[in-house]
């Protein structure tokens, strides 16, 4: 019979003490042992911030455990944002507070009354030895964020340590706050702001951060500890009602109590110091011993081994501003410890833990990472007023959208909503943001959603033919405030393909106002122009043929000679372009112009330069593919002086009263070429020639190019130009759902949002997500009346049979929270994944972008 697991956890903070918990209640036979450092009532933190989910999770784990840390929570549902002399409040977020040190008080008795032995003061310096003297079959490096650990065997578990640009301090006050409390306050060296909660009856952690140049701008790096609280008591206040700041660091020297935040992510969560028997891996298992026999030769036969298992901080962390650290760790503990009880041996335990837990936390330190640029980056935000950067902050982590938000508090929702509304000159009765109107210049559109620029590949000659009069006739029917044409080429030798449009000669131009015509005449729409060049890009392919390779020649097709600003091709089968000269560059200026002329005269509404995704343009703003050396070339500034040229040009042939935006690639995700702190800049520039907006795409611009992708995933680069640079942007890429349109326009973060592979797959996409809303007043084409009175019933009769609960009771339903889905009772602010409030609408996966063309987008 096998002799029980023994397991040692080095680190006696909530994910070693839980797991020790976990591991000894499903089998009461192994020998646990945690191996803590520190004495058993010593706590450098403050109080914890748990969920409901977290608290489900721990109540289906341990009950009892669960309990005793409910009947200790200090809880509380308001968010309470403090910003130039204004007060926003948000209720529902369902927040519950507890101390650190009650919390592994709680641990450690549990432990305890379980059998598990608590060893204290006692520091590990060799996990080996440790490890040999106790017999170990399991090792749990649970050694917190400065684990020895990790760094021991870093090789192994591949750990990245980012640390961020903000510092911050972790003090307790006994001023107690009866909301979640966010205060800024400006000072002559930057922006200081407070993270403020009550956990337990009559203390409440106060953490202060600021970025590190502000930090050192005010002199809190020479200062002593005492006169660092004392600085923070002053600028705070007016929200601590005469009470004093405390630390409990006082071991800390100086300013060393103010840290910067480090972001640990691990390769590896796994290691095994040696050839582990087959019967240790079997013992791993309640079943027993499962696990095949070894054969001769067998890796795994040789000298006992054991494994290594990073957990908590020691594996990962996720700032503080989000509240997941515990959560965490508590939740590494269960699934471990479930991984255990399900698997056949020990080897295949660890490696679900690590393929779960790997995922789980990723998505966690995505959110923390949103989180965590926002405050680094408030000064960005602090032109907006109050009521908008209290927004901002709320769904800063985008895991919290505007119907979460509505879920948790539709008095707060309806009243920013009416704040919007107002601001965009359409009253303040309250209605989402997509559909309140916007205005550049002497052009209003009716609501917020456009029509992306979507490559259709359908012309002859470049001429638009009725396919295009149906396909953007369709779309203008279909709701949206503005639709793009595909990019319109200026010349014959500047189209992507032989199936790309034109606008060089009269029929196309005709072509075009026919388009034009009809959706003035039939729609509320209003209809954008985009020009462009294709440059290195040029001569390939139709989209859905092998995108991005050259034309096959045949009878009737030829490729063509490419210009662009240096002799570099795409790809490797792609044509090496020719260098362009000076009068390349006024050749292809003027015809751009005349394009602009044309288009003027065929009365679209907006025009827009195409300067993105590596296309002639862009081709001169990315340094991997302008390798000039003269005064277009080298820097960024020369790297735009051509472009903008062009630009300046055609504003001066476009209509005064019609606006004008730019398509850049914010990112050209590639070692060396363009990034966000670039498109900052280069949208300032082009604001300064006149433009109007800046249409924010990324990528494309070379094939070495590795994007992240995910939902809304370009909207940062839109959010930073527009609240950087000072100019209205429109945010493209991924935004799938009426839901991230809301919340990025509410937020600030763009003013438009272009939307393609969903119109694609529905061209009535906007008429359907104000249904989708229950927003009545977006008018539908007369003739289509009877078929918006059909959906309504429809999605309100899914409301209905989706608020039954079991036993046939009814749930109240707040239908402008979305009519699919009942109003249930979120809670926990940042702290929890949003509740999914809106059917999502038919779109291809986000995650599909290909470098062919342009393409849908």
């Amino acid at each position: 019979m096998s002799a029980p697991l023994r397991i040692l956890c080095i680190g006696g903070g909530p994910a070693g003490l839980y797991f020790a918990m976990l591991a000894k209640k499903a089998d009461p036979a192994r020998v646990v042992r945690v191996v803590e450092r520190n004495r058993p009532y010593d706590t450098f933190g403050w109080g914890v911030v748990f969920s409901d989910q977290t608290l489900g999770n721990l109540e289906a784990a341990d009950a009892e455990t669960a309990r005793e840390i409910a009947g200790a929570f200090n809880h509380w549902d308001d968010i309470e944002v403090n910003f130039r002399g204004r007060t926003i409040r948000s209720g529902g977020h369902g927040f519950c507070g507890i101390g650190r040190k009650r919390l592994l008080n709680i641990l450690q008795r549990r432990c305890e009354d379980l059998g598990v032995e608590l060893v204290f003061e006692r520091q590990v310096g060799d996990d080996e030895e440790e490890a040999r003297a106790f017999g170990a079959d399991l090792v749990i490096a649970s050694d917190g964020l400065n684990s020895r650990i990790r760094e021991k065997y870093a090789h192994v578990f591949e750990p990245d340590i980012d640390t961020r640009r903000c510092r911050f301090v972790w003090l307790g006050t006994k001023k107690r706050f009866d909301a979640f409390t966010f205060a800024f306050v400006e000072t002559p060296h930057g922006w200081f702001q407070a993270h403020a909660y009550q956990f337990d009856g009559d203390t409440s952690t106060f953490i202060v951060e600021t970025p590190e140049e502000t930090w050192k701008a005010a002199g809190l790096e020479a200062m002593s500890q005492e006169e660092a609280i004392a600085f923070c008591e002053r600028l705070f206040a007016p929200w601590l009602d005469g009470h004093g700041l405390l630390s409990n660091a006082e071991h800390l020297r100086g300013s060393a109590n103010w840290i910067r935040f480090p972001r640990v992510v691990c390769g590896r969560w796994v290691h095994w110091t040696g050839d582990a028997l087959p019967e240790l891996a079997a013992r791993a298992s309640p079943q027993g011993p499962t696990a095949p026999m070894a054969k001769p030769g067998d890796p795994r036969v040789g000298d006992r081994g054991h494994p290594i298992v990073l957990m908590g901080d020691a594996a990962h962390t996720a700032h503080f501003s989000i509240g997941s650290g515990t959560k965490l760790a508590f939740e590494d503990a269960i699934a471990l410890d479930r991984a255990m009880r399900g698997a056949p041996d020990l080897e295949r335990a660890l490696e679900t833990y690590q393929a779960e837990r790997s995922v789980e936390v990723l998505k966690i330190q995505n959110a923390a990472r949103n989180s965590t640029e926002w405050f680094e980056n408030v000064k960005r935000y602090t032109a907006l007023e109050a009521e908008q950067f209290a927004y901002s902050l709320l769904t800063r982590s985008q895991r919290i959208s505007h119907e979460n938000l509505r879920l948790r508090d539709a008095g707060y929702v309806r009243g920013v909503e009416s704040w919007f509304a107002a601001r965009a000159g359409s009253g303040d009765t309250a209605r989402p943001p997509m559909f309140t109107p916007f205005s550049l210049r002497g052009t209003t559109l009716p609501n917020r959603v456009v029509v992306s620029p979507m490559a259709q590949y359908s012309c002859v000659d470049g001429l638009p033919d009725d396919y295009y009069l149906v396909h953007l006739g369709s779309r203008a029917h279909g709701g949206a405030g503005l639709v793009f044409t595909e990019m319109a080429c200026v010349s014959p030798d500047a189209r992507i393909s032989l199936g790309c449009a034109g606008l060089w000669n009269d029929a196309q131009q005709q072509g075009w106002k026919r388009i034009v015509d009809y959706v003035h005449a039939r729609t509320p729409a209003k209809i954008a122009l985009q020009l462009g060049h294709a440059g290195p890009k040029g001569s390939t392919q139709r989209g859905w043929e092998k995108a991005d390779e050259p034309i096959v020649e045949t009878d009737g097709a030829r490729n063509w000679p490419l210009i662009a600003p240096s002799a570099v091709r795409y790809g490797p089968t792609n044509q090496v372009p020719r260098a362009m000269t000076r009068a390349d560059m006024d050749a292809v200026r003027d015809a751009f112009v005349a394009a602009t002329r044309r288009g003027a005269e065929a009365g679209f509404d907006w025009l827009e330069l195409h300067c993105a995704h590596g296309y002639l343009l862009s081709a001169f703003l990315c340094p991997l593919t302008n390798r000039r050396t003269d005064d277009y070339g080298g820097s960024l500034e020369n790297r735009c002086r051509w472009p903008l040229e062009v630009f300046r040009a055609m504003r001066a042939a476009w209509p005064a009263d019609r606006p004008m935006s730019v398509r850049i690639s914010a990112h050209d995700w590639a070692p060396g070429g363009n990034t966000p702190d670039d498109a900052v800049a280069i949208a300032r520039l082009f604001k300064e020639a006149g433009a109007d907006l800046i249409d924010v795409s990324s990528g494309q611009t070379t094939r070495d190019a590795k994007p992240v992708y995910g939902r809304m995933y370009q909207t940062p680069f839109a959010d930073r130009i527009r609240n950087e640079a000072g100019i209205a942007t429109m945010a493209v890429g991924a935004i799938f759902e009426p839901d991230h349109v809301n919340s990025i326009l509410m937020a600030g973060r763009a003013d438009l949002c272009a939307i393609a592979r969903p119109h694609l797959a529905d061209p009535y996409w906007t008429l359907h997500a104000a249904a989708q809303l229950g927003y009545e007043s977006m008018p539908w084409p007369v003739q289509y009346l009877t078929g918006k009175s059909q959906l309504e019933r429809n999605l309100a009769r899914a409301a209905a049979d989706a608020s039954v609960v079991p036993g046939g009771e009814r749930m109240k339903i707040d239908r402008r929270a979305s009519p699919l889905t009942p109003a249930l009772s979120p809670r926990c602010g940042e702290r929890e994944p949003p509740i999914r409030t809106t059917r999502r609408l038919p779109s291809p996966r986000a995650s599909g972008e290909r470098g062919g063309g342009e393409g849908p987008r």
